[in-house]
């Protein structure tokens, strides 16, 4: 290998592979003009630096939260998404036919799809076989009929392309159902120029923003409602492998992120349940497929889904992009009739070749079949999680029998296609060399006005090797941006960013979802539970392992403060010395996720609403949620180097990370509701948790020394040591601290301090009954929570009895059952816990 002079470490020098097709390589082997200026860059930058580069970009996908989730991992499904940070190039002339052959084809398709679900004139006059239609299950004889506004029904259409040994572009497969990959692309380009700005600008590379502000403009003129126009983007939720996709092509296009729950159909329209009542939803962009819509219509057992949906949508009172049934378009049976549909639709043949397709449910293309068997790729004509494409000739002679008697058995089921290689591009591999790779292209067009709008390149897809077979991201394929460079600059028209006549933003006109405030609610809530378990765990590990032993005396009451604030009862609830059982259980407390409020789950529950409310929190805070998610990784590993030395030193990042977390959203989130019932979950956890500390550690009577070290442990843990040393200077003295801790409005960690936040939080949301002055039940448990402590005497809270405090164990006792009820108030008027509707009868056509 070559050094480069520049920078004194190893170049990258892209060699083409003898018998390989190369996108960056000409007939004659050498390189294309295009590609030119992109190699010279990376070979003078060299291999050691574009490797720093790489891991520069893989923190930046981290702290966006960029993730694609493998659904055959189940120990951590959520990866990092995958981004090579080589790019593939096009040249625009290249790029211009290939852009008239994709509108083409988008147009073909959206007339296909009006045909299907209209007249079905290419049933009658036989250019389609009925049964390449009706057999396929992505035909829903639900849908007939239903139009959308406009000359385009097929809104957003995908199609994946590979190039060829003879240098043409080929269509692998269309995308018509909810294709995904658009904000990929847009991410992967987003960290491209932040991480090689001189090079992409330098590029001249078309911008993909014009693609965006043209589907939104799109959304919104399908709107019924054309004065205020209301768009909503329907998720599966955050276990789907494309979520992160879904919450930021929300975010990015200003459209509030829905889930089934979230939805409800009233009256003949779908409304959103939101704080202030139902919202009326107009367009949903759905990244729900077909048969999960609708579980009265169609898949009866979908959780994903709203009842009703579909009468909504025949009524003419809601636009779904893309249509439900659209999902037809991607039987690849109509590759095989492509020629002839397009000479029926348009009058000719497309531009754009697609691979020879062979329906098995033809006599002579099955036939064909079993004469060219182990030359062939068969593939699934209905496309779910469980299908794939089988090449033929990597099975062994029994399993190509087993796959013939399966094809013979359902020939309508199955198409073969000739195995196709893709052609190569470079790829960054072992951090050290750019080697070729296969690529695919998913390109991406929008309805217009008149015709489409074509993304400018796509989302390009690179094998793990130089043979890869199958080139997807659940098989572990990465991604490239895709450049289509110029030679001059793009020019950008100046009205771009205003592509449409909507005044009114439509965040103001859908307020948060019920969901969405919920589970900000629980962040709160889990955030602060695992943040006082921390703090806790960490005070007893200083105090066993501090300099003067503490007594037996002072351990019990730690060791079950500790659990009752994680809400663990004692391994041994007959042991007679308690204390040691629930000792030995701390490691446990900290990593056990099956222990309920562990503080692993703490932070699980945590995560998982951050996931949920992906769209609302900002780069800096989603960093943090990273951060605490990888400190709670190697904790338990941590903690067991450090059981015998300062245990509680490998708690410190988590409860940094959490502080942050805390902060951050006191800084970086406006204050909008959502920010409120996030704050209301933290006050309302932190009161619950200083009520059981202080049950646990100041009830009990003890003599003066041991009194005194358990209420220093009490402050500890609420942050509140250095406060009362700087203002009473002295030894501890009990109701001084009860005082601080429980009665001082000036100190943030005290009871009083969080029933005020709460009270100001629950004033400002909004009322049932406008103009009356009548406080909510929820108002009125908490004036009477504030009237409990406030009127607490100091004097009477520290007297004992029979060993005991009875006054302060009566009022916090009350306390945490009023904050118990405060929180079921809460929860019943604003969080919706309906259960979905479907069918009485079990009808699953797609299942079958």
């Amino acid at each position: 290998m070559s050094v480069s002079p520049a920078n004194n470490n190893p170049a990258m020098i892209y060699q083409p592979v003898s018998g390989l097709v190369d996108d960056a390589f000409d007939a004659e082997g050498q390189i294309k003009p295009h590609w030119h200026y992109l190699l010279g860059s990376l070979d003078e930058l060299g291999a050691e630096a574009f490797a720093e580069r790489q891991q520069k970009a893989l923190r930046i996908l981290r702290d966006d939260g960029a993730t694609y989730n493998i659904y055959g991992d189940t120990s951590s499904p959520a990866h990092t998404w995958g981004l090579d940070l080589v790019p593939n190039i096009i040249s625009s002339d290249d790029w211009a036919d290939v852009e008239a052959g994709l509108l083409e084809r988008a147009e073909l398709f959206n007339l296909l799809l009006r045909d299907i679900y209209g007249q079905r004139r290419l049933i009658k006059t036989g250019v389609i076989p009925p049964e390449a239609l009706f057999c396929h299950r992505g035909f829903l004889r639900a849908c007939h009929g239903i139009q959308l506004p406009g000359d385009h029904d097929l809104i957003i259409h995908a199609v994946d392309l590979m190039r060829g040994a003879d240098g043409r572009m080929w269509v692998l497969g269309d995308r018509t159902q909810s294709p995904s990959g658009a904000g990929y692309a847009l991410e992967n380009r987003t960290v491209m120029s932040r991480v090689f700005p001189s090079l992409f600008r330098d590029s001249h590379v078309h911008r993909l923003a014009a693609f965006f502000q043209r589907l939104r403009a799109k959304l919104i003129s399908l709107s019924p409602n054309i004065h205020q126009p209301r768009v909503a983007v329907l998720t599966p939720g955050a276990h789907n492998e494309t979520y992160f996709e879904h919450a930021y092509m929300a975010n990015y296009l200003g459209f509030p992120l829905v889930q089934s729950d979230d939805l409800v159909v009233r009256n003949g329209f779908l409304w959103m349940k939101s704080l202030d009542g139902l919202s009326r939803v107009d367009v949903l962009l759905r990244r729900v497929d077909d048969w999960f819509c609708d579980p009265v219509e169609l898949r009866s057992d979908s959780r994903l889904g709203v009842a009703g949906l579909l009468e909504v949508v025949r009524a003419g009172n809601l636009v779904v992009a893309n249509p439900l049934g659209s999902g037809v378009l991607e039987n690849p049976v109509f590759l095989r009739y492509l020629p002839e549909i397009a000479k029926a639709l348009l009058g000719r043949e497309l531009r754009l070749p697609s691979v020879p397709t062979y329906w098995c449910g033809d006599q002579n293309d099955l036939d064909f079949v079993q004469k060219n068997f182990s030359d062939l790729v068969i593939k699934p004509v209905y496309r779910n999680i469980d299908s794939r494409s089988v090449q033929v000739a990597g099975l062994s002679a029994d399993e190509q029998q087993q796959l013939l008697a399966k094809i013979k058995a359902e020939p309508l089921q199955y198409v073969a296609q000739p195995m196709v290689v893709a052609g190569h591009i470079p790829t960054f591999e072992n951090g050290n060399a750019l080697v070729p790779r296969p690529a695919i292209l998913r390109s991406f067009a929008v309805a217009s006005d008149s015709s489409y709008t074509l993304m400018p390149g796509g989302l390009t897809r690179v094998g793990n090797s130089e043979n890869s077979f199958v080139i997807a991201n659940q098989a572990g394929a990465r991604s490239k941006d895709t450049w289509v460079v110029a030679s001059e600059p793009e020019r950008v028209p100046a009205d771009s960013a205003q592509d449409d006549s909507v005044v009114v933003r439509e965040a103001d006109l859908i307020s948060l979802p019920s969901r969405v405030v919920e589970n900000l609610f629980w962040m709160g809530r889990y955030a602060e539970r695992a943040e006082t378990t921390l703090r806790m765990l960490r005070t007893t590990f200083m105090l066993l392992n501090g300099e003067e032993p503490i007594s037996d005396a002072v351990k019990q009451p730690l060791l079950q403060a500790l659990l009752a604030v994680a809400a663990i009862p004692p391994a041994d609830e007959a042991s007679d010395n308690r204390f040691v059982a629930a000792e030995q259980r701390l490691q446990q407390l900290v990593s056990d996720g099956s222990l309920t409020n562990s503080i692993a789950t703490s932070l699980n529950a945590m995560l998982y609403c951050a996931d949920e409310t992906k769209e609302l929190l900002s780069s800096d805070t989603f960093r943090v949620i990273n951060d605490i998610r990888d400190a709670l990784q190697v904790l338990p590993g941590n903690l067991n180097a450090s059981l015998g030395s300062a245990p509680e030193e490998a708690l410190d990042p988590l409860v940094t990370a959490l502080m942050a977390f805390a902060g951050l959203t006191q800084e970086s989130m406006s204050r909008g509701f959502g920010w409120r019932f996030m704050e209301m979950g933290r006050r309302l956890e932190r009161a619950q948790q200083i009520s059981l500390a202080v049950n646990y550690l100041l009830v009990p009577e003890f003599s003066s020394q041991d009194q005194n070290k358990l209420a220093e442990a009490l402050l500890l843990s609420l942050e509140s040591l250095i406060s009362y040393r700087r203002r009473y200077r002295g030894r501890m003295v009990l109701d001084t601290s009860l005082d601080l801790v429980l009665l001082d409005s000036s100190n943030p960690r005290s009871l009083i301090y969080q029933l005020g936040q709460l009270g100001e939080h629950l004033r400002a949301l909004p009322k049932a009954a406008v103009g009356l002055h009548e406080l909510s039940r929820e108002e009125r448990t908490l004036l009477e929570t504030e009237v409990l402590i406030k009127l607490a005497s100091l004097k009477n809270l520290v007297q004992t009895d029979a060993g005991l405090r009875p006054h302060l164990l009566e009022t916090m006792s009350r306390c945490r059952e009023l904050l118990a009820e405060i929180s079921e108030q809460i929860t019943d008027k604003y969080f919706d816990h309906r259960e979905a509707s479907q069918q009485l009868v079990h009808s699953n056509r797609e299942s079958l």
